[in-house]
């Protein structure tokens, strides 16, 4: 059990609250500080998480977003509780105090209501009452949040909403009157502010970054994070809005365009772990840089892979060994024939016969509610061990391996398997002999270290590490999906440039 508590343990060790700058450069600041860890309630948070899970798990939970009888619920692609970095804002005349997650993966603003009476979570944060505010306007309209661990529902109200040191009027945003599940007992956040296109946004509310925009709040279209991942420093990192601060980066900043609006989604190059590639995302992945997620999450398939070349241990799939112990040679023999990777299952009558990429896997990460057909063969454990098997073997290939070593070395990937709710522990001692995990973004190699992948609380004997590696299995169309969370934008400032729409990551200094 002490695994499965460790990935909240760590994602919660930064928890924290803000303090106001006074801008003198035009740039609207955030200031990021940390809380100190609360064991007992990081515990039972991870309880609480489990209880909404299925009894595979499903790690990154997805959210289903719902507002009155509109059409198209949303999928966001995250479990709030897994955020580290918050800060404060203010709502109404005169303000009242809240402390959220800002987060670039979701675009609603929501907090709780004074009219939320029946549920205890509600009267363990601050509540927003609009009775005492000048400037508040009334709304009404109903709409709800369900997480696998919890849901949230209130209705929509209008009102200022201070961030930093500028005053944003007229927002929509909702006031939580339920909120179900012990995650936000528990949390230290208060609510969320959204950072993402409104393309996702419940209802279609304008996002509050919008409306900085068009009440000319900020000089330029653009907001940067910088995190500082130091754990023993007072500052937990700084969010600029309308421009970047060059004391936060070193050198320049590559940028990407943005290939979808709704999360701040791009296309990923090929992984490479020390000098070898992984082969999955050779032809390139899509990804999403997510503040509100603490790892760096992929596809079961190639995490897998990561986290065994760095000693990473998961949970051993007996379906995995008994595909490579049964198909391994005829995998092989068909790769080395030319027949195409993702047509290789469905020739062994493993998986279904349209050609595609399961939709699903042994590990299910995210729920689509689009998805009520019964399950069918391309859902089998067997066929996602199968197409697990094709991709490792098809890099292995590409590298030159011997048959015989190659299958010896997928069945020793099978073991590596992360566990259900995606998080693989490690060896503290081990960091020196790890290689370097690198991400091909926009043709130049982003490197992550083993002292920046591993997640690492306590000293001595009491240290626990964990991967900053997790599975996350998005099915397609939206997958397979990367997020890019903490982990990586903890060591390269990221710039998110809404005018040109594109993506930019610099060293962090």
């Amino acid at each position: 059990m002490k695994g499965h508590y460790l990935l909240t343990v760590l994602c919660l060790l930064a928890l924290i609250t803000c303090s106001l700058v006074p801008s003198s450069d035009g740039l609207r600041r955030i200031v990021l500080k940390k809380r100190p860890l609360d064991l007992p309630k990081i515990i039972a948070a991870k309880r609480a998480r489990s209880e909404g899970e299925n009894r595979l798990g499903t790690g990154l939970e997805g959210m289903q977003q719902n507002l009155g009888d509109s059409e198209g619920d949303i999928v966001s692609l995250k479990n709030y509780l897994d955020a580290q970095y918050y800060g404060e804002i203010h709502i109404g005349s005169p303000p009242q105090k809240f402390t959220v997650i800002f987060d670039t993966g979701s675009s609603n603003l929501w907090v709780p209501s004074a009219k939320c009476y029946f549920s205890i979570a509600c009267y363990l944060h601050p509540r927003y009452k609009s009775s005492l505010s000048k400037t508040y306007k009334k709304n009404g309209k109903s709409c709800s949040i369900s997480y696998g661990s919890g849901s949230v529902s209130g209705f929509l109200s209008q009102d200022n909403v201070e961030v930093g040191d500028v005053v944003v009027k007229d927002q929509v945003f909702i006031e939580t009157t339920r909120e179900a599940g012990l995650t936000f007992l528990v949390g230290k956040f208060d609510g969320i502010l959204g950072l993402g296109f409104q393309e996702i946004s419940v209802g279609n509310i304008v996002p509050v970054w919008y409306n900085m925009l068009d009440q000319d709040l900020v000089d330029e279209k653009v907001f940067s994070f910088w995190l500082n991942r130091d754990t023993d420093a007072d500052s937990g990192g700084e969010i600029v809005f309308g421009g970047v601060d060059p004391k936060h980066y070193k050198g320049n900043h590559t940028y990407v365009p943005v290939t979808e609006k709704g999360y701040w989604q791009f296309d990923l190059g090929d992984v490479l772990v020390g000098n070898l590639s992984t082969a999955f995302c050779e032809g390139g992945c899509a990804a999403i840089v997510d503040s509100g997620t603490s790892l760096l999450t992929g596809p079961t398939t190639v995490i897998t892979q990561i986290n065994h070349a760095i000693g990473a241990e998961g949970i051993v799939s007996t379906e995995c060994k008994q595909l490579v112990s049964e198909y391994g040679e005829m995998i092989w023999n068909l790769l080395v024939d030319g027949v195409q990777p993702n047509k290789v299952c469905s020739q062994l009558s493993l998986c279904g016969y349209n050609g595609a990429h399961s939709e699903s896997s042994n590990i299910e990460m995210v729920v689509d509610k689009e998805r009520k057909e019964e399950k069918s063969i391309g859902d089998s454990p067997l066929c996602a061990a199968c197409e697990m098997a094709v991709s490792w073997i098809r890099s292995q290939i590409k590298n030159d391996g011997v048959k015989e070593q190659v299958l010896n070395y997928v069945n020793q990937l099978c073991e590596s398997i992360p566990s259900p709710s995606g998080e693989s522990t490690i060896d503290c001692n081990s960091l020196s002999s790890m290689p370097n995990v690198t991400f091909t973004i926009g043709g130049k190699p982003f490197t992550l270290t083993p002292e920046q992948y591993i997640i690492k609380t306590g000293v001595g004997i009491s240290a626990l590490c964990i991967s900053g590696f997790g599975a996350l299995d998005v099915p397609p169309p939206r997958g397979p999906l990367w997020i890019i969370g903490d982990v990586f934008m903890g060591q390269y400032h990221t710039v998110f440039d809404y005018g040109n729409l594109q993506i930019g990551f610099a060293e962090a200094a």
